[in-house]
């Protein structure tokens, strides 16, 4: 009989599965953390080719037909090489999600409806991790950087790692913010364009920006923060 998994084990699962990677020198590798350039146009190349056939033509079905080709070919290409194939057959999933919306409603637009939903589920997700005093960029992070779980305990890593938090839901809010509004619109262009700029470009600003603001303060500038309260410089 398995015994329960503990909040401790749960948390160590969830980073690992994160895919978040940190380079040698111990910073975060935000390239290889978003598939590196392979990865970055297996996320890109498929909304940019429905934008790209959609603005050219006006017509729907061609659009979807070519996001949904590039994207089978780019899996494809994976499965040949024997490569793995988790984020390929994940972007492929999404395009063939968004492009079954769309094709039912008729309407371009729809194409980019599943990812309005996507940011607020991501967004939500990480709001409660934050007020069950949880927050995911700590999870992850925390083992990335060796910490464990151990911050918790320590309240300026929690405040840290919260800010941190937050910053990654203010990009999925930015988002919905930037997109639902040219989505009302039917400004399918704009909102195409909105997307790719706010996808993995701005993910990996968001990312970068959570470590920047979660990084630990060395015991040395702690110290001098102490003697500098209790002798202030002239």
């Amino acid at each position: 009989m398995s015994e329960n998994p503990t909040p401790e084990s749960l948390a160590k699962q969830i980073a690992q599965s994160a895919g978040v990677h940190r380079t040698e020198d111990g910073q975060v590798d935000v390239l290889r953390t978003v598939g590196g350039w392979r990865g970055i146009l297996e996320s890109l190349v498929p909304g940019l080719v429905f934008l790209v056939v959609f603005t050219v033509t006006q017509q729907l079905n061609p659009s979807l037909i070519a996001s949904l080709a590039i994207a089978a070919v780019f899996t494809v290409a994976r499965l040949v090489q024997k490569t793995p194939v988790t984020q390929a057959v994940a972007g492929l999933a999404g395009v063939v999600v968004c492009a079954l919306v769309a094709r039912t409603t008729g309407e371009a637009r729809d194409y980019y409806v599943p990812g309005f939903f996507t940011n607020v589920g991501y967004a939500v997700a990480l709001i409660i991790s934050i007020l069950a005093k949880w927050p995911i960029m700590g999870v992850v992070l925390g083992f990335i950087r060796g910490e464990g779980t151990h911050w918790r305990q320590d309240p300026q890593r929690m405040r840290s790692y919260k800010a941190a938090t937050w910053i990654v839901v203010g990009l999925f809010v930015a988002r919905l913010a930037v997109q639902v509004p040219l989505y009302f619109a039917n400004m399918i262009e704009a909102l195409g364009a909105a997307r790719l700029i706010m996808g993995i470009p701005l993910y990996a600003v968001a990312l970068w920006l959570a470590w920047l603001i979660s990084r630990p303060v060395p015991e040395s500038e702690n110290d001098d923060e102490a003697i500098d309260l209790i002798h202030p410089k002239s």
